[in-house]
């Protein structure tokens, strides 16, 4: 809960102990010749005690669950950008002009921190990491030359492919970035913001995507705080529910609250090509190791958005980090919630190579969300190549031709029927 939700919650709890004590009060004794407080004034109070007993561990849970996961004001960055130690677009704002404003509280684990925000007369969401690899803002050394410091860059995004020719087109991208102020220059405050902030996938895969429309644009940074365009309407289909919501609720609500067919369509087809980005990319692969809905979502002309892309990781960060995972069986070789690999048992190591690429589990995605009031002309067609779709095994790498086949099929068919809509 956010400062207001809890505000209403508290106030919720108030008026209801208040009309409960009063219902108590106002009871009249069933004779006279009884008691002041007759039982059934002390099992009223009781039941009033009881509720004020729950309903402040209800508030109290509540609160210790906001104090956990929602500390944005602790990485604000404030004090590292009056020592001269960060900058960036965005600093100003937040710590002299207070026209950056962190609002709703988005966390869902403390060490990286959302919220919605407004800058001026925008909305945004504003995101930082708070674990203990965050940043310390010590890199690049004092002393550093822009060419020394573009050096540093390349070299970092070599993790996405080495063997990648653009990747001097992304560290140009990078370096105008960190030229905040845009007055030519990169100072040492602004260099040092912007190796902080490459170091964080999901700052990383929005700078690469930028042209292609799938990721918010990035509005601003401060540090390793940075500011995108909010996502209007996320998540993908459904409502956002509580976790106790039981699961036949969730998925009658994931068809009930979604937009018509044709909009659906348009809005499949934008996944279908950030899947197409991802596989093999200008600046190399990525992998999504998650897929739930509240990850994704789309604007008000039904184009598809990454709402949160913390979970999309550069193919070699994934095949590092899951090789040095130890393990006993292949369940124990996962990345994030849903990045598979098999485990070699002869040496109780994870494999690098995903069981499923990113298409098959998109396509997974896809079939309760696009299969769901289909035209009965494509219904068949589509179905058979959702089918075909999720069939696939193996590395991307291994099964490339298909991959690409099932890809454009799938396209191919969606286009053909929503391309006569105005809106599509």
């Amino acid at each position: 809960l956010h400062v207001q939700g809890r505000r209403r919650l508290t106030s919720l709890l108030f008026v209801c102990v208040c009309v409960c004590v009063c219902v108590c009060l106002a009871t009249p004794p069933p004779s006279p010749l009884q008691a002041r407080l007759s039982s059934a004034h002390l099992k009223c109070l009781f039941v009033c005690w009881l509720a004020v007993l729950v309903g402040s561990w209800v508030v109290y849970v509540e609160y210790s669950s906001y104090s956990e996961l929602c500390r944005g004001r602790q990485c604000t960055a404030c004090a590292k950008y009056r020592k001269g130690l960060v900058d960036g677009s965005a600093c100003s704002s937040l710590c002299d002009k207070d026209t950056l404003e962190l609002d709703k509280c988005l966390s869902t684990h403390a060490a990286k921190q959302v919220y919605s925000g407004m800058w001026g007369d925008l909305e945004g969401v504003v995101r930082c990491r708070m674990d203990e690899a965050a940043a310390l803002f010590d890199t690049p050394p004092t002393g550093t030359s822009v060419e020394k410091f573009r050096e540093m860059i390349l070299d970092h995004l070599k993790v996405l492919d080495e063997e990648q020719a653009n990747l001097g087109e992304l560290t140009a991208r990078a370096l105008a970035a960190a030229d905040a102020n845009k007055d030519g220059r990169i100072s040492l405050a602004e260099a040092r913001s912007s190796w902080a902030l490459l170091q964080l996938n999901d700052f990383l895969l929005a700078l690469a995507l930028q042209e292609r429309g799938h990721t918010p644009k990035i509005l601003g940074f401060c540090g390793d705080l940075y500011v995108t365009e909010k996502v209007p309407n996320a998540p993908l289909y459904g409502v956002r529910a509580p976790a106790w919501t039981p699961a036949w609720v969730r998925r009658a609500a994931d068809h009930w609250f979604t937009p018509a067919w044709h909009h659906r369509a348009k809005i499949s087809m934008g996944l279908l090509e950030l899947v197409e980005d991802l596989f093999h990319g200008a600046f190399g692969s990525f992998l999504m190791c998650d897929l739930s809905a509240a990850h994704f979502g789309y604007t008000g002309r039904y184009d598809f958005r990454v709402a949160d892309a913390q979970n999309i990781v550069p193919q070699a960060t994934f095949q590092e980090a899951i090789r040095q995972q130890r393990c006993d069986r292949d369940t124990d070789c996962v990345y994030g919630v849903d990045c598979l690999t098999s485990c070699d048992l002869t040496k109780r190591r994870c494999t690098p190579e995903v069981a499923e690429p990113n298409l098959v589990k998109a396509c997974r995605v896809l079939e309760d969300y696009v299969l769901q009031g289909a035209p009965s002309d494509i219904r068949e067609e589509l179905e058979k190549q959702l089918y075909a779709c999720m069939a696939l095994r193996g590395s991307a790498e291994q099964a490339e031709i298909q991959h690409s086949l099932v890809l454009n099929n799938l396209k191919t068919l969606l286009w053909k029927k929503i391309s006569h809509n105005k809106d599509s």
